[in-house]
C-alpha cells in the first residue's frame, strides 16, 4: 500500500466533493473555496488581457463555467486515480496482458466515475469493489448537481438580464427617471414601477447569494448590465429621498423598500466580490431637474444628505469599476 498516493488522492477527493457540494447546494455559501479562486483569477485574467473589451469579457460567464467543470472532472479523475494507485493490485487486467501501468488506472476510473460499466478491467474482489462502488457514486453525485446547477445558473442569467432590460427601460440615469415622472405638479406613477424592480432586485440578489458565478457574467450591453441599472435606480431614488422637498415627495414606503432592495444587493456583493472605490462617483445635478420646474431642497442640504450616503455611493462606483464600466451620468447639453 502506497500510504503517499492514498493520502493524495484522498484529500483531492475531499476537496472536490466539498467544493462541488458547496458551490452548488449551499445558497447562504456562495461559492466553495476552489470554485471563488478559480472565478476571481478567470476574470482578473480576462481584465488584464482585454481590459474594457465588452466582447471578450462577454466571455466571461461561459468560461468559467466551462473551467469550472474541468477542474472538478481533473481532480476527481485525478483523485480516485491515485487511490486505485496506491495498491499494486486493486486492478486486474481480466484479458491477462501484463501488469496494470498508469494508463490503465487512468482508464478505468474515468469510465467508473463517468459510470460507463466495467470494461477490460475490474477492481480485485473485496474491498476495492466498496471503493469502485463509491467512486461510481460520485460520478453520479457530479454529474446530477452539475447538470442542475447548470440549468439553475442559465435560469438566472436570464432574470439578470431581464431586471437590467426593465430598468433601462425608465431612462439612461437618474435625472431623467425623475424628470420624466414628475406631472407638473406631483410625482405620479411611480410606485408600480418601483415595487416591481425592487421584487426583481430582490430575486437577483438571492440569485447571486445562490450563484456567484453572476457577478462575472458580462454583457456587451451596458443597457443589459444590471450594476449600471442598480446605480441609475440609486441615483433616482437619492433624487427623491433627499434631492425633493417632504411634501412633493412620492410615496414614502415605495422609495423605502426600493431603497432597501438596493442595499441588500450592495451587501451581498460586498461580502464576497469587491469593496468600495477609492473615489467618490459623481454627484447627481439638481440644476436638471430645477429646470423642469421640479421643487429641490438647497445645494448644501443635499450636499449633506450625499455626504452621509459616501459609503454606499464609493461601493457602488467599486462595483461599476469592477464590472468594467462607466459610471451613467446626465449628458450635458
Amino acid at each position: 500500500m502506497n500510504l503517499a498516493y492514498l493520502t493524495l488522492g484522498v484529500a483531492l477527493l475531499a476537496a472536490t466533493v466539498i467544493d462541488i457540494v458547496w458551490t452548488t447546494l449551499w445558497i447562504e455559501g456562495g461559492a466553495g473555496p476552489l470554485t471563488s479562486r478559480l472565478m476571481v483569477w478567470t476574470w482578473q485574467t480576462l481584465r488584464r488581457i482585454g481590459g474594457q473589451n465588452a466582447g471578450l469579457l462577454s466571455l466571461s460567464g461561459a468560461l468559467l463555467f466551462v473551467l469550472n467543470l474541468t477542474v472538478w472532472i481533473v481532480l476527481l479523475w485525478v483523485g480516485w486515480t491515485l487511490v486505485f494507485a496506491s495498491a499494486e493490485n486493486a486492478i486486474i487486467d481480466t484479458l491477462n496482458r501484463g501488469s496494470v501501468s498508469w494508463s490503465d488506472r487512468l482508464y478505468f476510473t474515468g469510465y467508473t466515475i463517468f459510470t460507463l460499466g466495467n470494461g477490460d478491467f475490474a477492481p480485485r474482489t473485496g474491498r476495492w469493489q466498496i471503493v469502485t462502488i463509491l467512486a461510481t457514486g460520485s460520478g453520479l453525485l457530479f454529474v446530477t448537481l452539475s447538470v442542475t446547477y447548470a440549468l439553475s445558473v442559465l435560469e438566472a442569467v436570464t432574470q439578470k438580464r431581464a431586471f437590467a432590460s426593465t430598468m433601462s427601460g425608465f431612462g439612461t440615469h437618474g435625472e431623467e427617471i425623475v424628470r420624466t415622472s414628475w406631472t407638473g405638479e406631483e410625482f405620479r406613477g411611480l410606485e408600480v414601477p418601483l415595487n416591481s424592480v425592487a421584487s426583481q432586485l430582490a430575486t437577483l440578489t438571492e440569485n447571486h447569494k445562490a450563484y456567484p458565478i453572476l457577478h462575472y457574467v458580462h454583457s456587451a450591453r451596458p443597457d443589459r448590465a444590471p450594476i449600471v441599472e442598480i446605480v441609475v435606480l440609486n441615483e433616482a431614488l437619492t433624487l427623491l429621498r433627499f434631492g425633493v422637498p417632504e411634501r412633493q415627495r412620492p410615496n414614502e414606503i415605495t422609495v423605502r423598500n426600493a431603497r432597501t432592495s438596493v442595499e441588500h444587493y450592495l451587501e451581498t456583493l460586498h461580502e464576497g466580490f469587491v469593496g468600495p472605490a477609492d473615489d467618490s462617483p459623481p454627484s447627481p445635478d439638481l440644476r436638471s431637474l430645477r429646470e423642469a420646474g421640479i421643487p429641490t431642497v438647497s445645494d448644501d442640504e443635499f450636499e449633506t444628505a450625499l455626504d452621509e450616503l459616501e459609503t454606499r455611493r464609493r461601493l457602488l462606483y467599486g462595483l461599476v469599476e469592477s464590472d468594467a464600466r462607466e459610471w451613467p451620468s446626465r449628458e450635458i447639453d
